[in-house]
């Protein structure tokens, strides 16, 4: 039976490109965009070529190039080829590749398949007002489609410098988008566009449609704000075949739903939320956020939400993205990330931890011996609270810094060790003072010295102790952190927090 999404292509020649610039940070629309492209390749067992664009020299910069590769190795999307992997189709950044551009114009002016245009801005601005005014299509009018030797001799003498424009045919481009259906461009709507600027620079819808053809692309999946290019760059594709550039086979598009942020606009690379650099610096899981942007256009079945990037490869069929935009949900995000922590064994979940503790100086990147079976005794009381992976910090940071440098959240002072606080600490102290240091011990003590002994209520009794021991309202459960701490530490914090109230 024949796969409807490749036609007659065999499944191991399935190639796709992620080909992002190294002129900033990726942006979860980005990451989505090579998410699906890698599952795409990996679901048939193809090629995810990397490509990186960056003839825009004046905004690249070194560092970018290093975080696009170190940005999606984090990820876990490995490339198959492109920088730093190989190939047999490079140079893999466009900037390498400007004699090969170079080449394709000049065998595309000598077929007829582009041609030189020497309007003025100027000329074209009055041309297209006139369109406009009379009602008509105010593209490009194909003015210099037909210029005799004359004309072009009296423009050449004028000092104009032409730039290159692609002859597109005069007919309706028509394709299946992979995600949408049948599209259909009408000839009016396609003017004649520009391949190459006055000063011979490429611009984007040549030197991607020269790249897909000559790396044999087989789909290219991107997002929806790329579609009005689609048929100007298949009519390019079509001209490469029939001047001998590339395989000869256009692309299959789909074009990926756009993400959409608060007030149903679209997500913006200068919202909150959208760039990858937050969720690195807040601990979220490479695996839990790709699950989460995996939802925004896919799901794996209506009543599931969490699955592994395996399960994803496995069941992803990019004729089941949804055509409509997807919002951005900051807390469902972080809800799918919990999940997956909630996933992970403990031993890994305590690994994942120690970069967060040590950014804060809790702990050292190379914790000994003692402070990680400390930090492996408090994973199981941590983590089905915790939602990314920098809470570790205030969740147990106050087990590992020493006395010296301990301190109380003011809040948590302001609000709990006032009124009949220094009473409880006091009991506190004293029911602690010879008990087995035993999580069951610790509690029984407790209970009996601060609810019996004192009549308090559960909040009111063991509020104080928790904020005394930990510096904050919240915290691991407070007797298994007790337990924790140790009797030496947790007896001096009750002293201390003691004369805090006096």
């Amino acid at each position: 039976m024949t796969d409807d999404v490749l036609g007659d292509l065999e499944p191991s020649k399935v190639r796709v490109r992620f080909p992002p610039s190294p002129t900033g940070l990726l942006t979860v629309g980005n990451i989505r965009s090579a998410l699906f492209n890698w599952a795409f390749a990996r679901h048939y067992g193809g090629k995810l070529v990397l490509r990186i664009e960056d003839t825009d020299t004046a905004r690249n910069t070194e560092e970018g190039y290093r975080y696009t590769y170190d940005a999606l190795r984090w990820l876990g999307l490995n490339w198959d080829e492109g920088p730093e992997v190989g190939g047999d189709f490079g140079p893999y950044l466009q900037s390498e590749r400007m004699d090969i551009y170079a080449d394709v114009v000049a065998k595309l002016l000598a077929a007829g398949k582009a041609y030189h245009c020497y309007c003025s801005q100027e000329e074209l601005d009055q041309r297209r007002e006139a369109a406009r005014t009379a009602g008509q299509h105010s593209g490009y009018d194909g003015h210099c489609r037909t210029l005799t030797p004359e004309q072009v001799e009296a423009y050449v003498g004028e000092g104009r410098r032409p730039v290159v424009r692609l002859r597109m045919p005069d007919r309706p481009i028509v394709f299946d988008d992979l995600v949408r259906g049948e599209i259909t461009f009408l000839p009016e709507n396609l003017g004649d566009y520009v391949l190459v600027r006055a000063n011979g620079y490429p611009l984007y819808p040549l030197v991607n449609p020269v790249d897909d053809a000559l790396m044999e692309i087989t789909h290219v999946l991107r997002g929806e704000d790329l579609l009005p290019s689609t048929p100007r760059q298949i009519a390019l594709y079509e001209a490469l075949a029939e001047i001998g550039v590339g395989s000869g086979r256009t692309p299959r598009f789909g074009h990926l739903p756009f993400v959409m942020g608060e007030g149903n606009k679209r997500l913006s690379k200068r919202d909150k939320g959208s760039g990858l650099g937050e969720y690195v610096e807040r601990g979220f899981l490479p695996e839990g956020l790709l699950n989460y942007l995996a939802l925004l256009g896919w799901s794996i079945a209506e009543d599931r939400d969490v699955f592994t990037m395996a399960e994803m490869v496995e069941a992803f069929d990019i004729r089941k993205v949804n055509s409509n935009s997807a919002r951005f949900d900051p807390k469902k995000c972080e809800a799918i990330n919990a999940a997956h922590m909630r996933l992970l064994p403990q031993e890994e979940f305590a690994k994942r931890m120690i970069p967060f503790l040590a950014k804060a100086g809790v702990l050292p990147e190379q914790p000994s011996d003692q402070q990680l079976a400390v930090l492996r005794a408090a994973v199981p009381l941590v983590q089905e609270r915790m939602n990314t992976l920098d809470e570790s910090v205030d969740m147990l940071g106050f087990l590992f810094v020493d006395d010296a440098h301990f301190t109380v959240d003011p809040d948590a002072a302001a609000k709990v060790l006032t009124g009949d606080a220094d009473a409880v600490l006091d009991a506190a102290a004293k029911a602690l003072s010879d008990v087995d240091w035993t999580t069951e011990a610790i509690e029984a003590a407790l209970r009996a010295s601060l609810i019996e002994g004192l009549g308090l209520k559960p909040k009111n009794a063991f509020g104080p102790v928790r904020v005394a021991i930990s510096g904050r309202r919240i915290s691991p459960p407070l007797f298994e952190s007790l337990e924790l701490l140790g009797r030496e530490k947790s007896l001096h914090r009750l002293e201390q927090a003691r004369r805090t109230t006096s």
